[in-house]
């Protein structure tokens, strides 16, 4: 199995140590970034990329759990918001990309 999945806007990955499933959404724009993390299942791991829209994909990640958030736009009023909605699996995420995507 492939550890990593990536569309537009989306990336998806797979912790074969922990069979454990991640996904994250990143907009960046002239308006500003959004970025959203999801913990998934292996259901939805192994349906991403099977579609012809990346719009689908995208949908198909945002019914797993979110566990992270941030927001920075031109549209905000009050600044960036950063929201943390599970931080044990969003350490999990960061721990998984860094093995799939070391930094070097």
């Amino acid at each position: 199995m492939d550890n990593k999945k990536k569309g537009n806007n989306w990336t998806a990955y797979c912790d074969p140590d922990k069979n454990r499933y991640f996904a994250e959404i990143l907009y960046i724009s002239r308006e500003g970034m959004e970025d959203y993390n999801y913990e998934i299942t292996q259901e939805i791991y192994d349906k991403l990329g099977t579609f012809d829209d990346d719009h689908e994909n995208i949908e198909l990640i945002k019914t797993g759990e979110r566990t992270y958030s941030f927001e920075n736009t031109m549209y905000g009023t009050l600044g960036p918001e950063r929201l943390v909605w599970d931080e044990e699996a969003n350490e999990a995420m960061k721990d998984c990309v860094n093995k799939i995507d070391p930094k070097g």
